[in-house]
C-alpha cells in the first residue's frame, strides 16, 4: 500500500531566482540606468561619445561618492542634511589655511579631515543623546557650516572664493591624487571616477560581508530590538555620521584640486540630490533596507540625465522636474517590487 506524501510546507519553500532577483534593492536602479543610457544614446549625437561619457561620468562620480555614504546612513535609519555643505567646508578649510596662513598643504588636508570627522561625530552624538530627529540636528549643522563658509571665510580673506591654490607649495602632490585625469579609449576620465568605484566597493563589502554591515541594517530596521540583542547602536550611528562626513571631505578635496578653487556656496543644495540618488538606488526612507551599489547607480542616472538634457537641446531647468519624478517614481517602484518579491516563490 502506497504511503501518502505530505504536501510541501510553503513556509520553507525555496525562493525562486526571480524572487531573489527582485529582492535586490539595486535592480530597479540598474534597469532605469540602462533605459536612460539607451534613450540619450539614441536621441543625441554627443551623449555616447568618449567626450560625452567622460562628462557625465565625472558628474556622477562626485555625486556618487556622497550618495553611497548617505545610503549607508539611510539604511541605518538617519539623514544628514549637512552632507552637501560639508564638501565646501572642507575645501574652504584647506584653501584658507594654505593660501592665507601658509600652512603646509598636507597638514591642511589632514586638519580638514579631522574637522569633518569631528562634525560628523558631533552630529551623531547629538542625535543619540538628545533623541532629536537627525533631520533637525543636521539641519542646524547645515546652517552653522553655511554661516562659517560665508561669513567667516569672507572675514578672513575678504571674499567668498579661494584664489591662488595652484601657487601653494607642493600643490602638485595632492593634485595627482585628487585632481588628475587619464585617458581610456579616447575619453578623459577624472580620478574621481576611481574614488567613486573604490568607495562603492568598500561600502558594499562592509554592508554585505562584515558584522558592522549587519549592525547597520539592524539599527535601521529595529533600533530598540538591536540594542536588546547587543548591537552597539550608539557606536554604529556615530560611525555612520562620521562616514558621511568623511565622504564630504573626499568630495571637497576632489572639487578643490580639480578646479584649483572653491566657493562658499559649494555643495549647498546637493544634500537632497544625494538622498534622491540613494532612494532611486533602493533605500527606504524608513531605514533598514538599501544598497550601496544602488546608490551609485542612482548617481549614475543623475549624471546621465544632468548631461543628457542639454545634449538633447532641452531647457536645463527641466532637470529639477526630472529629479522630482525620479524620487516619486523610485518610491512607488521600490514599494511595488518589494511586495512582488515577498509574494514570489
Amino acid at each position: 500500500m502506497a504511503t501518502a506524501t505530505a504536501p510541501p510546507d510553503e513556509r520553507v519553500a525555496t525562493t525562486g531566482p526571480l524572487a531573489r532577483l527582485l529582492k535586490r534593492p539595486e535592480i530597479g536602479a540598474l534597469i532605469a540606468a540602462l533605459v536612460v543610457f539607451l534613450f540619450f544614446a539614441l536621441t543625441t549625437e554627443t551623449f555616447a561619445t568618449p567626450a560625452g561619457a567622460s562628462t557625465w561620468l565625472q558628474t556622477s562620480s562626485t555625486i556618487g561618492i556622497m550618495a553611497v555614504a548617505v545610503s549607508l546612513l539611510m539604511i541605518g535609519g538617519e539623514f544628514d542634511l549637512s552632507a552637501g555643505v560639508m564638501t565646501g567646508f572642507t575645501g574652504l578649510t584647506v584653501g584658507v589655511m594654505t593660501t592665507h596662513w601658509g600652512v603646509n598643504i598636507w597638514v591642511a588636508i589632514l586638519l580638514a579631515l579631522v574637522l569633518a570627522l569631528a562634525v560628523g561625530a558631533l552630529n551623531g552624538f547629538m542625535v543619540m543623546k538628545t533623541g532629536l530627529p537627525s533631520f533637525i540636528v543636521t539641519l542646524g549643522t547645515f546652517f552653522v557650516l553655511q554661516g562659517i563658509d560665508l561669513a567667516l571665510v569672507k572675514l578672513i580673506i575678504g571674499q567668498v572664493a579661494i584664489q591662488g591654490m595652484s601657487n601653494v607649495p607642493y600643490y602638485d602632490q595632492p593634485q595627482k591624487i585628487f585632481g588628475s585625469t587619464f585617458s581610456v579609449g579616447g575619453a578623459t576620465i577624472h580620478v574621481s571616477v576611481i574614488w567613486w568605484i573604490a568607495v562603492t566597493i568598500i561600502a558594499s563589502w562592509v554592508l554585505l560581508r562584515t558584522r558592522a554591515g549587519n549592525w547597520i541594517f539592524a539599527v535601521g530596521g529595529a533600533q530598540a530590538a538591536s540594542r536588546q540583542v547587543g548591537v552597539p547602536v550608539f557606536r554604529t550611528k556615530i560611525g555612520l555620521f562620521m562616514t558621511t562626513a568623511f565622504a564630504g571631505w573626499i568630495v571637497g578635496m576632489l572639487v578643490l584640486f580639480r578646479t584649483s578653487t572653491v566657493q562658499s556656496n559649494t555643495g549647498i543644495g546637493q544634500e537632497f540630490i544625494y538622498i534622491i540618488c540613494a532612494v532611486v538606488g533602493g533605500c527606504l526612507l524608513t531605514g533598514g533596507y538599501g544598497s550601496a551599489i544602488g546608490a551609485a547607480l542612482g548617481a549614475l542616472i543623475y549624471g546621465m540625465v544632468n548631461q543628457g538634457i542639454p545634449y538633447s537641446g532641452w531647457d536645463s531647468n527641466w532637470l529639477k522636474a526630472v529629479l522630482g519624478v525620479m524620487l516619486l517614481g523610485a518610491c512607488l517602484i521600490n514599494n511595488w517590487v518589494r511586495k512582488r518579491a515577498e509574494n514570489a516563490r
